[in-house]
């Protein structure tokens, strides 16, 4: 049986095509389609159900330095309010999962990927004795994100304005406690919400009411790619460092100084002298969306990697792909070879982002 989140009944009434994903019965897209609500992101707000990932509580014997543990992100640096982006990283140095942990007055909040969080939990528990790990399974989570998300919820909570990208606060909403951050998985400015399952339906419909365009699983997918923001079991894994996947930038100074994490002696290696491999964005010539799993060669032939991610940009009206090449071959400008349907097509080394962001800084 699939989960179902606090807004299924919602997205039924809105016309969408509802889709198996990581367990739960999702919404991929609604009657307008994938192309306007990917538009409605970039030029206005989009509002989508997030409420399949995993949200969890923990408290505790302090915990950020618990968790600093099992992670190569800064958590004990964290102030009281902010939030920081991570992953729970395997002793050879890979990426059991990414998250976002935020430092709160009890603890911390953290979210994982919905697919992972049975394995996640797990991890936690194990990892953090001390503390106590409580999954928020009674709250639902929406993102409202692009250019007038901040226009759009002002009405709603009126402070939630004068949050910064990766910041983080309690709000109330007709007598419900809310969690906003802002932040999110498109590029664009916005907020997740975090909200008491029976507040979910209400507060959709309200921010709808104001103007946000439902948006599914479909738009969500071409959104970040254009951002060139990596998903969990498709760009990164198991097999691939937090150097490679590009995600350096979330691992301080002081982190790679001192180690003390699974995987510390790979990943500090990689941070020092690079990755053999690097995750790179590509423009394929012509039309035709190169997509995850087509492999990636020089233009002689030999082979470099393969395409992780990839499909047709809404934004640039073009292909875009993101996918794996070794290092030598991974600069901006490069000239490379996809595969496509056994046939070598030229493809062009892009830096990542392909849309550039536009954060609340």
């Amino acid at each position: 049986m699939l989960k179902q989140t606090p807004l299924h009944n919602l997205h039924l009434e809105l016309g969408a095509k509802m889709v198996p994903f990581a367990g739960w019965e999702m919404p991929v897209q609604y009657p307008t389609g994938i192309m306007a609500e990917h538009a409605a992101c970039r030029t206005g707000a989009a509002l989508f159900d997030v409420s399949h990932m995993c949200q969890i509580e923990i408290t505790g014997d302090d915990p950020a330095t618990a968790l600093e543990r099992l992670v190569p992100g800064g958590i004990t640096s964290l102030a009281p309010g902010r939030a920081r982006y991570t992953q729970l990283t395997t002793a050879e140095g890979g990426i059991y999962d990414d998250l976002i942990a935020t430092r709160t007055e009890a603890g911390l909040y953290v979210v994982v990927n919905a697919a992972m969080a049975d394995q996640d939990i797990a991890l936690l528990r194990q990892g953090l004795p001390d503390c106590t790990l409580h999954q928020l399974e009674s709250r639902a989570l929406v993102a409202l994100q692009g250019p007038e998300a901040a226009d759009i919820v002002a009405p709603l909570l009126p402070k939630a304005g004068e949050l910064r990208f990766m910041q983080s606060c309690e709000l109330a909403w007709e007598g419900h406690i809310l969690r906003v951050s802002r932040l999110g998985y498109t590029g664009e400015d916005g907020f997740e919400i975090s909200l008491p399952a029976e507040a979910a339906e209400p507060f959709a419909r309200a921010l709808i009411a104001a103007g946000a365009v439902p948006a599914g699983l479909g738009a969500r997918d071409t959104l970040r790619m254009e951002a060139g923001l990596p998903l969990y079991g498709q760009d990164i894994d198991q097999s691939t460092s937090p150097l490679e996947a590009g995600l350096g930038f979330s691992i301080p100074k002081r982190r790679r100084a001192e180690g003390g994490f699974p995987g510390a002696t790979r990943i500090c290696a990689e941070a020092e002298t690079g990755p053999a491999r690097q995750l790179v964005g590509l423009r394929p010539e012509g039309r035709a969306p190169v997509r995850a799993g087509v492999e990636i060669t020089t233009p002689g032939g030999a082979p470099l990697g393969h395409v992780t991610s990839g499909g047709f940009s809404p934004t640039l009206q073009a292909p875009i792909s993101i996918g794996y090449v070794a290092a030598d071959h991974a600069a901006p400008g490069t000239e490379l070879h996809v595969i496509l349907r056994g046939k070598p097509k030229p493809a062009t080394v892009t830096p990542l982002p392909f849309v550039p962001h536009r954060y609340k800084r």
